[in-house]
């Protein structure tokens, strides 16, 4: 088990002490390099979402950094691409499935091919061929976006993702920073008209952790991510602890909902610390494992024998 201050080192550890086969990462970035180096720009300039110093810890090229993910037992993620303007989607879908196809040419299945969508004119069919091609996981970023999630022009596609059953991560949190359409009550409006739509509320919906908790309590379909919760990033580790400690009763009786993600490489720590983060909790082996492995690895359709990424291709 990791504990203590961990490095990158200790991960296949934890895994073996779980008795997992590896990990499944559901919140992972890899972007075009153009748009890769802004959102690094951005960080760097401690924009208005971040207001803070954030050093980036995996400043890396692309293949450093699935090497790294390889290295430590990471055995399938996505690349969550997420588009902020409109005429931007579909590139980036394009770019993903790329990206993904290169990696299964070069014998890697892990890399689980990702879409995103905006609301604008067009998206419904778009979205309509990335799902025909078999994509497995959408992208949403209503904070970046500055969008409503409740716009008409999306209603046809919350529709088609809960017909096909693939999940989206949603950013609507209102972390780091609140933005024109984030907290909870603009999606649970979505929710209530698409009660079937597999979501993944990105990272626990923080700092709104309450209502996202009960929004996943009340819908079947309804997933949480762990992406940089109860780090010592944000106010240290006490704080950090109190608070995993105060969420943990409703986070165990979710855990067939609640799955790792760290935001690797965006974030200001070594991998390894996110699952110590995890510990923080107090819960059982049981209550780790589901969200290292389980629960990604059927949310994603990832192979428990030889944990790879399915794909329809």
């Amino acid at each position: 088990m990791v504990t203590g201050t961990p490095t990158d080192d200790d991960v296949a550890a934890f895994c073996r002490a779980l008795g997992v086969p590896g990990l499944v990462d559901a919140h992972v970035h890899f972007m075009p390099p153009q748009v890769e180096a802004k959102v690094w720009a951005y960080f760097d300039e401690e924009g208005p979402l971040v207001r803070r110093r954030w050093p980036i810890r995996y400043r890396w090229s692309p293949d450093a950094r699935l090497a790294h993910l390889r290295a430590l037992g990471v055995r399938a993620f996505p690349t969550l691409v997420y588009a902020h303007k409109p005429g931007m989607a579909q590139w980036l879908n394009d770019w993903a499935a790329a990206f993904a196809d290169e990696q299964r040419a070069g014998g890697h299945q892990d890399v689980v091919e990702t879409a995103t969508f905006f609301p604008e004119p067009g998206v419904d069919g778009y979205v309509a061929q990335a799902l025909d091609r078999g994509v497995r996981i959408f992208k949403v970023h209503v904070q970046v976006g500055g969008f409503d999630p409740r716009d008409p022009l999306l209603e046809p596609v919350w529709g088609m993702l809960s017909d096909a059953g693939v999940p989206a991560v949603v950013h609507t949190g209102s972390g780091p920073a609140p933005g024109a359409f984030t907290g909870p009550g603009p999606f649970a409006e979505v929710l209530d008209r698409h009660p079937g739509l597999t979501a993944v509320i990105a990272h626990l919906g923080m700092p709104e952790y309450d209502e996202f908790l009960t929004l996943a309590e009340r819908h079947e379909r309804v997933h949480l991510d762990t992406t940089m919760c109860f780090v010592d990033f944000f106010d240290g580790a006490g704080p950090q602890t109190t608070l995993a400690r105060s969420l943990a009763p409703r986070l165990k009786a979710l855990q067939d909902k609640v799955v790792l993600g760290t935001d690797f490489p965006n974030i200001p720590y070594p991998y390894a610390h996110q699952l110590e983060a995890l510990t923080r909790t107090g819960l059982d082996d049981d209550w780790l494992r589901a969200v290292c492995w389980d629960n990604g690895a059927r949310l994603l359709g990832v192979s428990a024998e030889s944990g790879t990424a399915a794909t329809t291709r």
